[in-house]
């Protein structure tokens, strides 16, 4: 009798997990039917910047989308690249073109940076990536005046401190310069301040792991 009552105990159990488990399947089915329908219901112009399996759930109200999509439209979120910038490594040389040395020596290198449109925002200002670009550039080739022949540096990390904004055509000196230099480390810290005030304008440290080359 006690084992019958047993399996009867389990069953219903058993029943009541699968019951739960439905019910949660189904749950999530009209919240996914209900996210389709807010996409669906977007403006055109919206619509084109969204993926097509996009879904907005409900608990974002339309105000928050709104914002959401209007900043992506603003800053060209899905727009179609030009093809004179789909080739290969097109954004290293960009970021390349804008520096000129000024100084090198062991365990510091020097450039000046001369802001030009391209990394220009829509705030007018210069873009953020393009300031962790040329302070992972610069960072690379201080790195490489200390480190031992036959290793190569990978960038491991990297923080950057946006304490100003400069527009088109600021000049600005990028100093970078190793703090820690260690076997299988390399730390290295970029500054880059203005060359008419002297203000510092960003500040970056970069963590590059040194790794043997591999003999072929």
């Amino acid at each position: 009798m006690g084992d019958e009552e047993g399996k009867g105990r389990q069953g219903k159990r058993g029943e009541k997990i699968g019951e739960k488990f439905q019910d949660r399947q189904h749950k999530k089915r009209e919240a996914l039917e209900m996210a389709k329908s807010s996409s669906d219901a977007l403006p055109e112009s919206f619509q084109k910047i969204l993926s097509p399996t996009a879904t907005i759930f409900e608990g974002v109200s339309p105000e928050t989308v709104h914002k959401v999509l209007s900043f992506f439209s603003t800053v060209s979120v899905s727009a179609v690249l030009p093809d004179h910038s789909t080739t290969k490594d097109f954004y290293s040389e960009l970021i390349a073109g804008l520096l000129k040395p000024l100084r090198i020596e062991p365990g510091r290198v020097t450039c000046l940076l001369t802001v030009k449109p391209p990394i220009i925002n829509t705030f007018s200002t210069v873009h953020g990536g393009a300031v962790a670009a040329i302070a992972e550039v610069m960072s690379i080739a201080c790195a490489r005046t200390v480190v031992a022949e036959g290793k190569e540096v990978f960038l491991g990390e990297q923080s950057i401190s946006y304490l100003s904004a400069v527009q088109n055509n600021a000049e600005l000196i990028v100093d970078a310069h190793v703090v820690r230099k260690g076997r299988n480390l390399t730390v290295v810290a970029i500054d880059f301040t203005s060359k008419k005030t002297q203000q510092m304008i960003y500040q970056a440290r970069s963590t590059f792991y040194n790794t043997p080359l591999a003999k072929l």
